[in-house]
């Protein structure tokens, strides 16, 4: 079973950074995307970050320029770099992969890290 393990969150002020890691462990034959998704108090998840195996990268626009995404594959490791950090993005931020593990690929999902952003 594939498990993915998520750290880095905490409590920042506003214009400081953080930095997002998540790592899977178990019975993988290959990753193809990882990402970053975040749920806000009373909203529903969106999403934040993304890439393919080919290194195509995603961003929401609200993070646009000050979020990166990058990706470890032989430590099948994910992380999320953010700076300039606003109020905005204090959330859950969940990390999820999409895994080969025998024959199917699945999507796996991070227990998720609170990040709070404070004026």
């Amino acid at each position: 079973q594939v498990q993915l393990v998520e750290s880095g969150g905490g409590v920042v002020r506003a214009g400081g950074s953080l930095r997002l890691s998540c790592s899977a462990s178990g019975s993988i034959f290959s990753i193809n995307s990882m990402g970053w998704y975040r749920q806000a108090p009373g909203k529903q998840r969106e999403l934040v970050a993304t890439s393919t195996n080919g290194g195509g990268r995603n961003y929401a626009d609200a993070v646009k320029g000050r979020f990166t995404l990058s990706r470890d594959s032989a430590k099948n490791t994910v992380y999320l770099q953010m700076t300039s950090l606003e109020p905005e993005d204090t959330a859950v931020y969940y990390c999820t992969m999409q895994v080969l593990t025998g024959e199917r690929w699945s999507i796996i999902w991070g227990q998720g890290t609170q990040v709070t952003v404070s004026s």
